[in-house]
């Protein structure tokens, strides 16, 4: 049967809210608002931890040292709560496909929202990328029966068919995902708790903070910090996936919020907990953390639980690795594809990346987005562990250029939104410490941007040079060029549109049927998210 792809109708005009609000397909976009508020709010919770931070953290700990990487995460968790603030506040009141993008080209100018756009979706280019890497590195050291591009090859397909099922069956798997995730974290915890107590079975001594003094807290001085935030940048990139997934959601008004909230919990728990551990039970100087040319993976978990006297738990950490590769690898697809897809259909990409199936799923988009994960086969050359950091400075900076830009845009938003008369008690979701907050993320995003391969001068290593800031001067050819060839305009506070793709949740057209009003259902979704966490605990 064919796909009957269509371009997407045009939209009405938001300011009346119609019958379009509540219908199963968005009618800007064509994508399906099939996700529900659990689903979003795990998505924020553990959504799109992966390998990235199982495997990476390895190479950052070596790098840094323990104490390098309990900063990395601190710094970067402070700027990804001050981006998700300010996310929070757009994507509640502008729900509509493109997110960011999008939004950087309503509130600062075209270009600049091209820019935005193709950056971030080479970030998840990459990571996904990464996610084939680990997953072929996994699969080989389990059985090299199997080439390696013949692992790459059958999860390629594997993976392009479960995104091609619709955005339901993707919440669903990620929900569950994501429980398995946090699931496995607080079971390291807890043998993080005890190894360093001493109270594993055969133990002759508490670990204490041994591996702080020997071989010590730092392990590079602020050399091993400034590495340490590219890494950190690529760990955290996904917290700001819930604005791209808020156009398929059913409710963005309850969900949009009660997610970003989640964040919070999640750059205390997820990675300033995994920092934490990961530091206390393995050292910095471990044999496997920088794979260099092996092909293999190594994780801190890895190594903390042979060195515990457990030489099998590797087969059971790189079974927790492979769950959260399939997690990290399908969030990775969805992202990338939605925002190629929503640039595609704003004239920022070829137009036929913006077409959608008659169920709201964006083929064309999926199937693109997969192929760039192409480039993990440079891991039949290099190695694993080789691969991984080429592709992790690739994208690191990128991370930081797009915060930067969702700062920025806040406070374009905000300037416009004051210009045009209106307060903002009127906002559905108001972000803390406006507007200090706001340009705190805009100004770190800056120097973290440039900071980071700073160690690549002293000695100068061109290729690494190149690998770490090729992406600054991209942004601005990609701003620039566009902008003179197209003729954009930017964007005065006046010009400004404040009231194109503004809709109401779809589950609103019911509120007397089936539960209740909007209000007492959405205090029972909250109520659901409150007992999976204390399930979880």
């Amino acid at each position: 049967m064919a796909l009957n792809l269509k371009d997407t109708p045009e939209t009405h005009s938001p300011t009346n809210f119609n019958d379009e609000d509540f219908r199963q397909i968005d009618p800007k976009s064509g994508v399906k608002r099939g996700l529900k508020t659990r689903h979003l709010s795990m998505m924020a919770l553990a959504g799109i931890i992966g390998p990235g931070l199982l495997v990476g953290a390895g190479g950052a700990l070596a790098n840094g040292g323990p104490a390098a990487l309990l900063i990395g995460f601190g710094v970067v968790g402070l700027i990804a709560f001050s981006i998700m603030q300010s996310l929070g506040e757009l994507t509640t009141l502008y729900p509509t496909g493109g997110a960011f993008t999008s939004l950087s080209d309503r509130f600062v100018d075209k270009a600049f929202g091209v820019a935005v756009g193709w950056n971030y979706w080479l970030i998840w280019g990459c990571v996904l990328a990464n996610e084939y890497n680990v997953v072929s590195s996994i699969l080989v050291f389990w059985s090299d029966k199997v080439p390696l591009w013949g692992y790459f090859l059958i999860f390629w397909f594997l993976f392009l068919g479960f995104q091609l099922l619709g955005v339901e069956t993707f919440g669903e798997a990620e929900f569950w995902l994501a429980l398995i995730k946090l699931g496995g974290l607080v079971a390291y915890f807890i043998f993080g708790i005890i190894y360093a107590s001493g109270g594993l079975v055969g133990q002759k001594e508490a670990l204490g903070f041994r591996y702080w003094h020997d071989p010590g807290a730092f392990s590079h001085a602020f050399r091993g910090v400034a590495t340490v935030f590219v890494f950190c940048s690529t760990f955290y990139a996904g917290v700001e996936s819930v604005a791209v997934a808020a156009t398929e959601t059913r409710n963005p008004g309850v969900a949009v919020p009660l997610a970003i909230r989640q964040i919070f919990w999640r750059i205390i728990f997820v990675y300033m907990g995994s920092a934490f551990f990961f530091g206390l039970t393995c050292p910095s100087n471990a044999e496997g953390l920088i794979s260099g040319g092996s092909r293999a993976l190594k994780s801190p978990m890895t190594i903390a639980i042979q060195n515990a006297g457990w030489e099998g738990g590797v087969h059971l950490i790189n079974a927790f690795i492979f769950i959260t590769v399939l997690s990290a690898a399908n969030s990775s697809i969805y992202i990338g594809s939605r925002t190629i897809l929503f640039m595609a259909q704003d004239g920022k990409a070829p137009r036929f990346l913006g077409k959608t199936d008659a169920r709201g799923v964006p083929v064309y988009a999926i199937i693109f987005t997969n192929l760039f994960g192409v480039l993990s086969m440079m891991n039949v050359s290099t190695g694993g562990g080789k691969a991984y950091g080429y592709i992790v400075n690739l994208s690191g900076v990128s991370t930081f250029l797009v915060w930067g830009a969702i700062s920025f845009t806040h406070i374009r938003f905000r300037q416009a939104w004051s210009a045009q008369g209106h307060h903002p008690d009127e906002l559905p979701f108001k972000s803390l410490w406006y507007p200090w907050n706001a340009y705190f993320g805009l100004f770190a995003n800056i120097f973290l941007a440039f900071v980071q391969g700073w160690t690549t001068l002293s000695p100068f290593d061109a290729g690494a040079f190149v690998d770490a800031y090729i992406l600054i001067p991209l942004f601005g050819i990609i701003y620039f060029g566009y902008k003179f060839w197209f003729k954009t305009k930017f964007w005065t506070v006046y010009d400004i549109d404040l009231d194109e793709g503004r809709r109401k949740d779809l589950d609103a057209q019911d509120e007397n049927d089936n539960g209740g009003t909007l209000e007492e259902r959405n205090f029972r979704q909250q109520r659901e998210e409150a007992m999976i966490l204390i399930c979880i605990a």
